[in-house]
């Protein structure tokens, strides 16, 4: 049997329940703040208190989601939440923000920390990285082949943790702001409104930013083989009878059993499963949405799906030693690591038939509806004696009772009180500073007033000349995703990047951010490092940052009050990057065909995006208006970045003239998150 664990989503009690009572070793679940699902049912503490001991005394693991980005403001409530789930006895968390888990190792530093997801650790480079920064176990990008999970899972003492069942999100995880950016609605703070399922249309073709539900479940031996330490179930957000399938599918498939898989497609599918991106195939097979026979095919499997965790299961194993004599009667009870002792009635003497080990046998025996069966007994009965059968079961009854309350003893993480002496205050660089960044060479220009000129690797290796031509104002831009597979290719074109005289870089991911340092670059962090407050801005400088562009989900008024030793900018204009796709919508049938890098995609009300590609290797969905806020107050940053995709050189002449004067352009444009209140 396959030793890896099953970890299964509860979005609140029924769920845990029936995850627990269908073979999950381990569930994941919320809080009621901090968590990627915002809106399940989720857990209050005395909820969470309850979920824990449930758990753990059938022997299943608790990890607590606190997924989110935080915000300063927010800080306070971050670490009143770290001390109440560290009180509840969880064995561990799950973190996206640098933030979260810096106050975590702060304050409860035995608390094993889990990477979520949302940190979009998809190489060797990031899980290094995410190995260094005290993560315990990781939980790999979604969109890999099973041979780059095995060479990461080859390159890192850390357990890998891998999505098999459920939803997959159009993006990369931790890489959307489609919901934030049209309704401030922000995935990375667990309120994603989900826009990408509604009917986008690319090359003909509808809802073309809605993935078919994942399925591996007939992979997990490879998964097992390739070495990951725990198969995960997607779903908080849905029913129990869901929960309960995809288990048992699991379960029975760990056992080398059959399972039944059109059963799971019934009770949940958006047109099928898909196994597209393990396989390498990322093709238009991947794509599907919800369609009104995949919900109407619940109806019928949801009745019997329940029978699956109507009924306690009795997975705890006990030992039963029994002895009686003239001055009384005793049992024990052991589940190997707790022992429960009770005191029976006084045997009288038997005046017909006397107690033996088969009549006791038998009644310690009758432990349905408990979570224990009897694995072992040992008797020492006096002859001649005799017992009641009432008498030996409220025995029974009151041993294992105790036994469940010790095994559902809260084992709560110490909270230290750490040293509160260390302040940081942000530090003044006078004049704010512009810096360019283009998508293209042909673009490009310079200007006395800019400090950087930003282009992209590919382009800087393609065009020699603009080292030449921009000097040390060249910042090459690392791709946003390096797969594990392409990490040799990226670490050789690094090399010559530097041999032809760059000094500076740029990175949006923590596994390119540090292979970047270890190659003595000069790193910038980029606005797809997600930054959003203090703490974590803090936690890059410590990994040598030179300084950091915010996240564009940071209102305005919130950017002075980040705490930093370093320079920190804001993006102040651009079609920003809303999407960062792997199996591309823009594809057709036999794959990129004669696609030129840039597609139009439109939503339901006809509003026009571009997805920009990036090297064949992954694409970006860009917003239909450019973000712009020349003309309005941005103060409060150390400088400001112009991201140019596909403008022609003369617009992008004109827009930073149009911005540096501070005059509003005749133009479409939106100012982004900067000015309203982000949700």
């Amino acid at each position: 049997m396959i030793k890896t664990e099953i970890l299964a989503p509860a979005g609140g009690m029924e769920q845990l329940i029936a995850a627990v009572r269908c073979g999950a070793d381990a569930v994941y679940l919320g809080t009621k703040n901090f968590n990627a699902r915002n809106s399940a049912a989720n857990f209050d503490s005395e909820a969470l208190a309850e979920a824990v001991k449930y758990c753990h005394a059938r022997n299943v693991s608790v990890y607590v989601t606190m997924n989110t980005l935080v915000t300063d403001k927010e800080t306070s409530d971050v670490i009143n939440e770290i001390k109440m789930i560290a009180k509840s006895g969880v064995d561990a968390v799950i973190i996206q923000d640098l933030a979260v888990a810096a106050l975590w190792r702060k304050y409860c530093p035995t608390m094993k920390l889990h990477a979520s997801t949302q940190m979009t650790i998809h190489n060797v480079a990031g899980a290094k990285q995410a190995e260094k920064l005290g993560f315990d176990r990781i939980v790999l990008a979604r969109e890999l082949t099973v041979d780059e999970i095995k060479t990461i899972a080859e390159n890192t003492t850390a357990e890998i943790e891998v999505f098999i069942h459920g939803a997959l999100c159009m993006s990369v995880s931790g890489a959307c702001l489609l919901s934030s950016m049209i309704g401030s609605r922000s995935g990375n703070r667990g309120r994603c409104a989900q826009p990408c399922r509604l009917n986008f249309k690319c090359n003909d073709r509808e809802y073309a930013l809605s993935l078919k539900d994942l399925s591996l479940i007939d992979k997990i031996n490879e998964l097992a083989q390739a070495g990951v330490t725990s198969l995960k179930i997607e779903g908080r957000m849905k029913r129990p009878e869901y929960v309960a399938a995809s288990v048992t599918a699991v379960k029975n498939a760990k056992e080398n059993k059959p399972y039944d898989a059109e059963t799971l497609k019934a009770v949940f599918s958006r047109s099928g499963f898909t196994k597209g991106y393990f396989e390498g195939q990322r093709n238009l097979e991947m794509f599907g949405y919800r369609r009104h026979e995949d919900v109407t095919a619940a109806t019928g499997v949801l009745k019997e799906l329940a029978n699956l965790y109507k009924d306690e299961i009795r997975k705890i194993p006990l030992k039963i030693e029994f002895s009686a004599d003239v001055n009384g009667s005793s049992l024990t009870v052991s589940d190997g690591e707790n022992s429960v002792n009770v005191y029976g009635d006084v045997p009288e003497t038997a005046k017909s038939k006397p107690l033996d080990e088969e009549f006791a046998k038998k009644c310690f025996s009758k432990l349905g509806g408990t979570i224990f069966y009897a694995d072992s007994f040992m008797f020492d009965i006096g002859e001649n004696l005799s017992l009641s059968a009432s008498s030996l079961n409220n025995m029974r009854r009151e041993a294992t009772e105790k036994l469940y309350e010790k095994r559902c003893e809260i084992k709560e993480k110490e909270i230290v009180v750490p040293d509160e002496n260390e302040s940081v205050s942000s530090a003044h660089y006078g004049e704010k500073t512009y810096r360019l960044r283009f998508e293209r060479f042909s673009q490009s220009f310079d200007d006395e007033k800019t400090e950087k000129i930003i282009l992209p690797m590919s382009e800087i290796l393609k065009y020699p000349e603009s080292v030449q031509q921009y000097g040390r104002k060249l910042v090459c831009e690392v791709p946003f995703l390096v797969f594990a597979q392409d990490e040799e290719r990226f670490i050789s074109a690094l090399r010559k990047i530097k041999d032809a005289g760059v000094r500076e870089v740029l990175a949006d991911n923590i596994g390119t951010f540090a292979v970047a340092k270890e190659m003595g670059f000069v790193v910038h962090g980029g606005h797809g490092l997600n930054v959003l407050n203090s703490i974590s801005f803090s936690e890059y400088e410590k990994m040598g940052a030179e300084d950091i562009t915010l996240s564009p989900e940071l209102m305005m008024n919130a950017v002075g009050k980040i705490r930093s030793k370093r320079r920190k900018g804001i993006i102040g204009y651009g079609f920003l990057p809303l999407m960062r796709f792997r199996a591309c919508p823009a594809q057709g049938n036999k794959g990129c065909g004669e696609c030129k890098g840039l597609t139009l995609i439109k939503d339901r009300l006809g509003i026009d995006f571009y997805i920009l590609c990036s090297g064949r290797k992954y694409s970006s969905l860009l917003n239909s208006v450019p973000l712009y806020i020349g003309d309005k107050p941005h103060e409060n940053a150390d400088f400001v970045t112009l991201y140019f995709t596909f403008e022609k050189q003369e617009k992008c002449r004109k827009i930073f003239e149009y911005f540096y004067n501070k005059k509003s352009p005749a133009m479409k444009k939106t100012g982004g998150l900067y000015y309203r209140e982000l949700l």
